[in-house]
């Protein structure tokens, strides 16, 4: 009977053409190496499962069972198919994969209605024999809702209604729109134009409340009007978008945060419909998910979306394991990349 090879320092090590010590250091977050990297190492330790005595003691401690526990099959609710939910769909089922569990998604027809409709559709799919589920971003209210009060172990990977019982993880907007008006302002730039819907979704609106948040704290007046900006839905593009031409040309902005993911190329084309540069005649920061591969670039915060999914993970595994643990609600909060599109007013 073969036994299974013991993964070791020297294992990724020989793998990846590295030395041991640099491996080490690079998985004790170490300084004397490039990001990509450790990135790298990172990346094939996990992959390998190999993992360092203080990141089990880290499980230990956050009380997250991984060794020796029973494989479950955790169920996960999508509504709608972007990079936005591919995201979060492959966090958690990397983290799950990783500790031996398995997870099934289901895509969340559009059609569906509230009452026995969804409630059929929920016990065709098998939703109340899950381990577990989870409740992505976007999933609308009344079905959130809904879900909530199902009795079985829930992680929502959003921010959580008023008074919800439940744990849940984000990657914080509201620290990223605050982030970005920062660097806008330490850029000398007052003058700054909000792009994206504030309705429907409570992630919309908890941007919107800290954009003005931030004004409010940066002392730049005017800008707490959603009809001084662009904050209509996008469902008529044309009308959307000669909104957006309208402000553009005002003068009156030097320039635009595109709040919502996939905002921001549209406002790239606007701005060449107008013949105006960026960040020649105005700076932009775009609050996308992902790099955009046509404008990789552009100036942006680090939305953590796929770690909030990983992250999700191991609250449904602590959840599960420690059923009376009181509930947490995690922000993730990631870094800033000045790109090339934050212009430096000169005072």
């Amino acid at each position: 009977m073969s036994r299974k090879k013991m993964i070791t320092l020297q294992t990724i090590a020989d793998d990846l053409g590295l030395t041991i010590h640099t491996v080490s250091k690079a998985l004790r977050g170490l300084p004397g190496m490039s990001e990509t990297t450790r990135k790298t190492v990172i990346e094939r330790a996990r992959e390998l499962g190999y993992r360092t005595k203080e990141q089990e003691a880290g499980m230990y401690a956050e009380r997250i069972p991984w060794s020796n526990a029973k494989p479950r099959r955790f169920a996960m609710l999508i509504i709608g198919d972007s990079i936005f939910h591919r995201q979060q769909l492959e966090g958690v089922q990397f983290r799950l994969n990783e500790l031996g569990h398995t997870l099934y998604p289901l895509l969340i027809p559009t059609s569906l209605s509230e009452g026995a409709d969804f409630h059929e559709w929920l016990e065709r799919n098998g939703l109340f024999y899950a381990d577990g589920l989870f409740l992505t971003a976007a999933i609308p209210e009344w079905m959130e809702s809904s879900l909530l009060k199902l009795q079985i172990p829930k992680v929502l990977v959003n921010y959580p209604p008023d008074l919800a019982e439940v744990d849940s993880v984000i990657w914080d907007v509201e620290y990223a729109v605050h982030r970005s008006m920062e660097e806008l302002y330490r850029c000398g730039h007052s003058r700054i134009l909000y792009v994206g819907s504030i309705e429907p979704l409570r992630g919309f609106r908890l941007r919107w409340k800290a954009f003005v948040a931030a004004a409010e704290r940066l002392g730049l007046s005017g800008l707490a009007d959603p009809g001084e900006h662009v904050t209509i839905e996008a469902e008529d593009r044309a009308v959307w978008m000669e909104k957006l031409r309208e402000k553009l040309t005002s003068g009156q902005y030097t320039a635009v945060i595109s709040a919502i993911p996939g905002m921001a190329e549209w406002v790239y084309v606007a701005a060449g419909f107008l013949n105006l540069g960026i960040p020649k005649h105005f700076s932009l920061v775009g609050m996308e998910n992902e790099d955009n591969p046509y404008f990789p670039d552009m100036t942006r915060p680090y939305l953590l979306v796929r770690e909030a999914g990983e992250r999700a993970a191991e609250l449904m595994l602590r959840r599960i394991a420690n059923p009376l643990l009181p509930y947490e609600h995690v922000r993730l909060r990631g870094g800033f990349y000045q790109g090339n599109t934050l212009h430096v007013r000169k005072s």
